[in-house]
This record gives C-alpha cells, structure tokens and sequence, in this order.
C-alpha cells in the first residue's frame, strides 16, 4: 500500500531529524526549509510518499545539517549599521535615515527622520520599535482575528530571538520588534501565522489551510519574507 504524504501526522522523523510537513496542491516538487527557530519544513505535493520523502530528506541532510549550524551556532548575518547621521533603519518597509539631535531622550520619526539623541544607539532604537509597534499591530491584528473568528486577549511587542511571532493558550500574542521593519503585507502573514496557532499549535495540515483559507497568497508572502528576514537589522542588544 502505498502511503502518501497526507496520511500521516504533520512531523516526519528521519534519524535525527525532526520535520514539519505540510502539503500544498500548489508545489510540483518538494521543498525543504530551515526555518528561523531552527525547525526543518518540508512543503510537498500531495502524491509524494513517505518513503520518497525520507529518501529527499536523507538525500540532502548535510545541506540541512550545514544550514541548522548557521543558526544554532553563528547566527544570522546582520547588515551592519552605525548611529550616525544618514544611516538608514527600515520601518513598515521603508528605509528612513537618521538625524542626531542634541537633547531628547526618545527616538522620534519627524519629517521623514529617525531623529536619534547624540549618544544614542541600539537601545534606544529597539525601545522605539517596541513603543510604535504594540499600537500598530494591534490595530492591524484585529480584523485579521475578527475573519479568523478568534480573539486575541493581548498583544506585546518584544524580543523573542529568531521567531518572529508566539501565543499562549489564552490568546496573548507576541511579535518581535524586528517585525516592524516589514512591509505591512509580510506583517500581516506573520500575524496571521501566530493567530493560527492559537487555534492549531503544531504546522499540521489543518494548520496550513486555515492560514491558506484566511490568506490565499500566503506562500508567496512567506516566501518573500523568507529573503528579506535576513537583511533586517538586528542588533544583539535586541535580541
């Protein structure tokens, strides 16, 4: 009997590797991820089998091996920036360049500029992040709930290392601050990712087309978010 990709549960295990799967009509080849957090996903066709599947992962686990490296143990390479004038941070998809000012002790964005206090640096630019992002996202995070027919009981903005989004069972939601670099279409998918998981906590099937049913593009939104997630700013102080 041939056994296909969509009769088991959503985690594979190939030796020592533990992989997500999901299963999208959309693919016509198998794709293998790691993610931020470190996890691996596979996102395949509907007629792959199981056994073609552990034959691909085996196939490449010491790409897989080499890529999980980078981000157990190096970490991301980061863009990196100085706390001068002109230098330019991303905010809502847009690159907006600093002016230092004498006194002031909050970042503020006036005319177009990041206006930053001499002395300033990281600190005081992930706190300005934190304090215009929980407004923002949770405006933005309601009609998204709202369609999903979920509640969210709170929302915080903070760091939370190479995830971009968590919940907990009683509908509190958290987002990185990194996140408010993004384009408002990437935050929207990774909104709607965490609110997803409110109602399915692993990435099974059903999680995947619940996120699909609510955002029909999502895989191109993550796919683009996959590329730019690297060249975001961020700094270790944020973490």
């Amino acid at each position: 009997m041939l056994v296909t990709v969509s009769d088991f549960s959503g985690v594979l295990r190939v030796g020592d590797l533990e992989v997500v799967v999901s299963v999208s009509d959309r693919r016509k080849s198998v794709r293998l991820t790691v993610e931020r957090d470190a996890s691996v996903t596979a996102v395949t066709p509907p007629q792959v089998s199981r056994d073609e599947l552990v034959k691909i992962v085996e196939a490449k686990r010491a790409w897989l091996y080499s890529k999980l490296a980078e981000h157990r143990e190096l970490g991301p390479v980061r863009p990196a920036r100085e706390y001068v004038a002109g230098e330019g941070f991303p905010y809502l998809g847009r690159s907006y360049r600093l002016r230092i000012v004498g006194s002031g002790n909050e970042v503020r964005l006036i005319r177009g500029r990041l206006e930053l206090h001499k002395g300033g640096g990281a600190r005081e630019l992930v706190h300005w992040y934190c304090r215009v992002g929980e407004p923002w996202l949770k405006r933005r995070i309601g009609p998204w709930a709202s369609r999903m027919g979920l509640e969210v009981t709170g929302l915080r903005v903070q760091s939370l290392g190479y995830r971009w989004g968590s919940c907990s069972h009683d509908g509190r939601v958290n987002i990185h601050w990194a996140t408010m670099q993004l384009p408002p279409t990437l935050i929207d998918y990774v909104l709607v990712h965490e609110l997803a998981h409110l109602r399915q906590r692993d990435h099974s099937k059903d999680f995947w087309r619940l996120v699909e049913q609510t955002m029909p593009d999502y895989e191109d939104r993550r796919e683009r978010l996959r590329h730019l997630g690297p060249d975001l700013w961020m700094p270790d102080q944020g973490r």
